[in-house]
């Protein structure tokens, strides 16, 4: 049997696990795993639709996108496989066919 965290909010020790969800019995509070992550101060890179990405994700980028100092554009729907989450403003460092190595901003792409 594994050892749930005590209750963030009354650190009650009575936790328990539902689904995805860890609730405590004697204020009700629920809370998930996955919030426990972002609680610690790691840094955890959403898409535009609020799915959190990883690295190796494949990703869709959903409006075009200028590449500065040249005048090719990153079409709407570009597929984007193998992505690598890094820090600073633009988050992804990723290949796309046809331009190379690239970095993005993780708000213009979705999860596929």
């Amino acid at each position: 049997m594994s050892k749930l965290p005590n209750c963030p909010k009354c650190n009650s020790e009575y936790t328990y696990e539902d689904g995805s969800m860890l609730i405590c019995p004697e204020c009700s509070h629920e809370w998930s795993l996955q919030g426990d992550a972002e609680d610690s101060g790691e840094k955890v890179i959403k898409d535009a639709n609020g799915n959190v990405l990883q690295d190796g994700d494949t990703v869709t980028v959903i409006k075009d996108l200028k590449v500065k100092g040249t005048s090719l554009v990153v079409k709407i729907g570009t597929k984007v496989k193998n992505i690598r989450l890094v820090d600073g403003d633009h988050d992804i460092d990723c290949k796309i066919d046809g331009f190379g190595a690239m970095k993005l901003k993780s708000e213009f792409v979705k999860k596929v």
